[in-house]
């Protein structure tokens, strides 16, 4: 089609006019400005803000690719900060993205509200703590609403809701009925400031406590554990699912800590009189097959019961405590031994002894006077056949026999504070422990809005913890201890699936279609807590028939830091308001005491004053120039200085796109037919015209590969200032009357619009406002905002990448039309590479063993080959 019919067609569509008066009452036309000031970019702002959101999940829609985008939920603790800023500008970029590529896009958010802080500010300040927390959600949805993020509110929940608390509760009781629920006295970690346990994950490697810092103290209590160690093996092995990409270090830090399920671990009864000390031993070996051949238990000087004063020498530097543990397998009672000439395993001060497995067992045992007959085991098979006996019974009697490492304990879910989802248990004096029935859910805290005396304390709150037995009616009472606040988080991301549900925690179905979640977005802080419980319990959850996928996520974006300045003097390490200091001789200097002050990046915290509120960047800049800047020129994954310098440059680029745009349609709305119809005359035209089309093309492809592979926005945004070089590369006769220009400008705009739709509606509708196009309706629909168009597409005669690597070295490129690259199979793909000569003289002396074709939507092509020396032994596949 010639300019002449393309220009005939549009301005006879009836849609010319509409859009003319359109953009007069749908744009805020302040392209008479040649300067994008900070007023226009608020009235831009301001007038766009209730137009751009305009999808959000409908899980009736069967006809669209689904997505599921999730940011780690919020804690509610009071204001967001600049981090927020980042993580959800993060997750509502892609979420945008998608939703233009076509899918229906789940994008949802809530409050993760329980925990110590709520509480701590509650008795600080006098204040019940579900009136601080949702005061707390309450500025700070005000504060995410003015920020403009695309997130599904109508899927809204907070944890401490009893709507959502009923189904943790639920969770609770079918971890129970499956006996990986169950209580023991231990010795447990207690945080002596916020007078709660801890779990080992919440304690750091100096042995303070995660959320107060205090150092932790060990105390024996009766305490409720999720026997996470039934699922360790699972857990473990579910970290080389090929489903996960990008978990990286967070995969390693998991596995380091989860170890390798190389043994098991068993509970043995402790008898004997020692008063305040568990009842029970927690035992690791790698022999279970030979525990009934077991002669004795050591344990380490550094062991507490070591410390007891109930211990006689035996042996030089052995000791021997007047206690035994009972073997269930056999009832032997095993004498305990406290010694340092056993080597004892990782993270273990307890030890088995089995003579008739170990060397170190036999020679121990000589030494101590302990008289066994040797016991063997002729054959695997009868070796196997006695190992899954003995775990048998172990199961069945509820005291271990799961594949576990040395490493794991299992999780301790107790709390001893308000503020927490209640355990649903109640101790009848004549049924003893009683799970409260499911009909009766939720088990609701007890308000404490008119208790002069605030009591935080559910075991002191007698009226609440008084109750009757559901099984025999009989006086009873509830327990006392709340659950960890990560048994609240550990399945959130599956209601958000069906919030309103109030039948079941989620609709098994409706996960078929949306579950595992696509992409999920948080700090790496989380990788041993949050995350690995959300594994844990999805692991569970897979197990019971409820989930079609073990893994809860697939790809994970671990987002870096926002650090701010900090002041510290340089004598005390006291940390400085900006307003305390000043710069003297090109030194910073403490006002008042004139000392030298160092200056440095860290977390933002408001201890250290570096705290940078979201709108001293909105306020002044912009919401859209303020995404644009929490986004660009570091990757997400690396931390961020949060800081005014790259302002600039984002204003310079927003400012070069204004006046592009300006060009563009000033030209357009004034030249007459006539002029518009004109041959060009320009001698570089046609070259123009080939150079935006291939910088159309590049530009997205290199923006797809960013958006789809890695989420590497920074660059994303690089490209797409380097396609607005490209726009104003040319010379002004290839603006007017190109219609290669028409179309990068186009995808200019619409490759915008996740990461500034504010900004990028305006410049649409004064786009598709202009008078003439020569743009396709196929491409673009000029009648709809820019928002509802659909992502581009790179033309099909484009010459795309096929990347050969062989044993992950690069052999090279063969550029291949789009076309042809999309119906490339293995085997066409492998004759062509082939014929590389860097490949032939590579595979000269080798096999394939290996090889796939790894193809993106709308990105480069690779195939991977794997190849082994001739003489080496291999199948070829």
């Amino acid at each position: 089609m010639n300019i002449t019919e393309t220009l005939i067609l549009h301005y006879n569509n009836i849609f010319v006019k509409s859009i003319i008066t359109r953009y007069a009452s749908n744009g805020i036309n302040k392209f008479s400005s040649p300067v994008l000031t900070s007023a226009i970019k608020m009235d831009i702002e301001k007038h766009w803000k209730d137009k751009i959101n305009i999808y959000s999940y409908n899980d009736a829609d069967k006809t669209k690719k689904r997505f599921y985008i999730l940011p780690m939920f919020p804690y509610p603790s009071g204001s967001l900060h600049m981090g927020h800023v980042r993580v959800y500008t993060i997750s509502d970029t892609i979420a945008h993205f998608y939703r233009m590529k076509g899918y229906n896009v789940l994008h949802p958010i809530g409050w993760d509200a329980f925990g110590l802080p709520a509480e701590n500010a509650a008795i600080e300040k006098q204040i019940e703590p579900s009136k601080w927390t949702y005061n707390n959600i309450k500025h700070m949805k005000n504060q995410l609403k003015l920020l403009n993020y695309s997130f599904d509110w109508d899927r809204e929940f907070c944890t401490s809701d009893p709507e959502y608390y009923k189904w943790t509760q639920e969770l609770f009781l079918k971890l129970f009925d499956s006996g990986l629920i169950y209580k023991k006295e231990s010795f447990v970690n207690w945080d002596p400031i916020d007078e709660t346990v801890l779990a080992e994950e919440q304690i750091s490697i100096d042995n303070c406590s995660w959320r107060s810092g205090a150092k932790v103290q060990k105390k024996l209590l009766n305490q409720w554990f999720i026997r996470s160690t039934a699922l360790a093996k699972s857990v473990f092995e579910g970290l080389n699912d090929s489903i996960l990409e990008g978990w990286k270090d967070v995969k390693k830090i998991q596995q380091n800590w989860i170890g390798e399920c190389n043994g098991f671990s068993f509970e043995f009864q402790l008898i004997g009189n020692i008063p305040n000390y568990p009842k029970t031993i927690n035992i690791w070996t790698k022999y279970p097959e030979f525990i009934e051949y077991a002669k004795f238990i050591a344990i380490s000087p550094s062991s507490l019961l070591s410390k007891l004063e109930y211990c006689k020498d035996v042996a030089y530097g052995i000791k021997i405590i007047d206690a035994k543990v009972v073997n269930p397998f056999n009832g032997e009672e095993l004498p305990i031994f406290v010694t340092d000439e056993i080597t004892f395993e990782n993270s273990r001060d307890t030890y088995i002894g089995i003579p008739s497995a170990s060397k170190e067992d036999y020679k121990f045992s000589e030494i101590v006077g302990i008289e066994f007959i040797r016991h063997t085991i002729s054959n695997y098979e009868e070796q196997q056949c006695k190992r899954l006996e003995i775990l048998s019974k172990a199961r069945k009697w509820k005291i271990g026999g799961y594949p576990v490492s040395s490493r794991l304990q299992d999780w301790l879910i107790s709390r001893q504070r308000y503020w927490g989802t209640p355990i649903p248990i109640i101790y009848c004096s004549n049924c003893g422990v009683q799970p409260v029935p499911h009909d009766h859910l939720p088990v609701v805290l007890p308000d404490i809005s008119s208790s002069s005396e605030k009591k935080y304390k559910l075991s002191e709150n007698k009226n609440w913890l008084n109750t009757s037995c559901p099984k025999c009616g009989a006086s009873a009472v509830r327990e006392s201890d709340t659950m960890d606040t990560f048994v609240d988080s550990s399945w959130y991301f599956l209601r958000f699936i069906d919030p309103k549900n109030m039948k079941e925690m989620f609709a098994v179905d409706k996960t078929k279609e949306i579950f595992p979640v696509d992409l999920y977005i948080g700090g790496k802080e989380h990788a041993v807590l949050h995350l690995y419980y959300a594994r844990l319990i999805s692991h569970f959850l897979h197990s019971e028939g409820l989930l079609f996928s073990k893994e809860p996520f697939k790809q994970l974006l671990v987002q870096g830091m926002v650090l701010g300045e900090t002041y510290r003097t340089k004598n005390t390490d006291k940390y400085l308001k900006v307003n305390q200091v000043e710069k003297d001789m090109g030194q910073y200097i403490e006002k008042s005491t004139k000392q030298p002050v160092v200056v440095s990046w860290e977390k933002m915290s408001k201890s250290k004053y570096n705290g940078i509120d979201p709108y001293e960047f909105i306020d002044k800049y912009g919401i859209d120039t303020t995404r644009l800047l929490i986004l660009a020129n570091q990757s997400p994954q690396s931390d961020k200085l949060c800081n005014h310098d790259n302002i600039p440059g984002i204003q310079n680029w927003e400012n070069r796109i204004w006046k592009t745009v300006r060009s563009f349609i000033e030209y357009r709305n004034n030249v007459t037919s006539e002029e518009f119809q004109a041959q060009p005359s320009h001698p570089d035209f046609a070259k123009h015209d080939a150079y935006l089309f291939d910088s159309r093309n590049y530009f997205l492809k290199s923006v797809n590969n960013y958006l789809l592979e890695d989420q590497q926005l920074s660059m994303a945004i690089s490209r797409l200032q380097g396609l607005t070089n490209s726009l104003r590369k040319v010379s002004i006769q290839c603006m007017k009357k190109s219609r290669e220009y028409e179309r990068a400008l186009a995808v200019q705009i619409i490759m915008i619009a996740p990461f500034a739709p504010h900004f990028a509606s305006e410049l649409w509708s004064a786009f598709s406002a202009a008078k003439y196009h020569l743009i396709s309706e196929d491409e673009v629909k000029l009648d709809k905002d820019v928002m509802e168009q659909r992502w581009p597409e790179i033309d099909t005669n484009y010459k795309m990448s096929l990347k050969v690597k062989i044993n992950g070295t690069s052999y090279g490129t063969i550029k291949i039309p789009k076309c042809e690259l999309d119906k490339l199979s293995y085997e066409a793909a492998f004759d062509l590479i082939y014929n590389l000569p860097s490949v032939q003289k590579h595979l000269a002396n080798h096999k394939v063993v290996k090889s796939t074709l790894v193809s993106r939507e709308g990105c480069d092509t690779k195939i991977i080959i794997n190849s082994i020396k001739e003489d080496t032994k291999a199948i070829v596949t």
